[in-house]
């Protein structure tokens, strides 16, 4: 993790998550589950995580849609999602779709799986961090 002019990265381990599957139906072996860490973007402003085209690629994720998104500058852009995605920060993991940036463009970890693991940035150390209130699990509001 490391911080720039106000950015913050995060170290988060992404592995494919249909090799999960196939691993734990014993038709794959662990070793054959396609996973990388990956320093991506805390982007809260970010709704959903997005990774970029060689990430794709390296996990073999396959596609489950084409979605149109909103850029920061308000233009309009239609990208695939790929998925499922299994996403790990310290003792927290979550599953989601991600879509799919073109070329090398850096990678954002949104408030979709930042909210699942229940993780935050921390004001002052201007770090991702586990949520002090729940150390020890993700906790989520079902109201």
């Amino acid at each position: 993790m490391y911080k720039t002019m106000g950015l913050i990265h995060a170290n988060i381990e992404l592995i494919n998550g249909e090799d999960l599957i196939l691993a734990k139906r014993h038709v794959i072996g662990e070793e054959e589950v396609k996973r990388m860490n990956v320093d991506m973007l805390v982007d809260t402003g970010s709704v959903y995580m997005c990774i970029n085209e060689n990430i794709q690629e390296q996990l073999k994720l396959p596609v489950v849609e084409r979605r149109k998104g909103q850029l920061a500058n308000g233009s309009i852009v239609e990208y695939d999602v790929v998925g499922p995605i299994e996403v790990k920060f310290k003792n927290r993991r979550c599953s989601v779709d991600a879509m799919v940036l073109p070329g090398e463009n850096e990678p954002l970890l949104g408030a979709i799986p930042m909210e699942d693991m229940d993780v935050l940035i921390h004001p002052y150390k201007q770090e991702l961090v586990v949520n002090p209130d729940h150390p020890y699990y993700a906790q989520m509001k079902l109201k």
